[in-house]
């Protein structure tokens, strides 16, 4: 008798931006596309949308910062690294985006970075000077060097009152690049040795 086979799944990364609210309908999607998604929020993150919301829509308990200091002998948040498809870290601030090129781990999202060997999928959300400063993209180029893949920021009016560059993708934007991604990693490669 064969099982199922298990969905892939998604950590769904949220940090603290006005477009925070947008994770929710991303979530959702990826919901109904049959993914698993676990979110995790950071504590900025709390202050535009409350976890309950992203429980409810990921129908996974949502990992919070208050949270990492309960003791186990592996704590939840390295037990889902390790079973992580693929990182979708959306809205991503230049404070993370920092953090993660500098390989720091102060919170549950950036340890979860460092502890995954999935590929990471970073949609950034920032005032369109923040975007554009040099140790932005410094920290976006070294996370590409590393692999990360972008998806945005795109153009338009920004929570600040500028207009330009920083506004976070749309949200079926954000899904149809994390589905992709997903679909390269279940392609089989020409390249790759045949199982034993």
């Amino acid at each position: 008798m064969s099982t199922a086979p298990q969905p892939p799944v998604l950590i769904l990364g949220v940090s603290g931006s006005i477009a925070a609210y947008k994770a929710a309908d991303v979530a959702s999607r990826l919901v109904k596309e049959g993914i698993d998604v676990h979110v995790v929020m950071t504590e900025a993150a709390e202050r535009f949308i409350t976890p309950l919301t992203l429980q409810t829509l990921s129908r996974n308990p949502v990992i919070r910062a208050a949270e990492a200091a309960q003791p186990d002998w592996k704590p939840v948040h390295i037990a889902l690294a390790d079973r992580a498809t693929l990182l979708l870290i959306a809205p991503a601030t230049a404070d993370l985006i920092a953090q993660l090129a500098l390989g720091l781990a102060s919170h549950p999202l950036t340890e979860i970075a460092l502890a995954t060997r999935a590929p990471l999928l970073i949609a950034p959300a920032m005032n369109g000077n923040m975007w554009l400063h040099p140790a932005t993209q410094q920290h976006v180029a070294t996370l590409k060097s590393r692999g990360a893949r972008f998806i945005g920021p795109a153009e338009g009016l920004l929570a600040c009152g500028y207009e330009g560059l920083g506004r976070l993708s749309e949200p079926q934007e954000i899904v149809e690049a994390a589905l992709a991604t997903l679909a390269t990693l279940a392609a089989p490669t020409a390249s790759a040795p045949p199982r034993p």
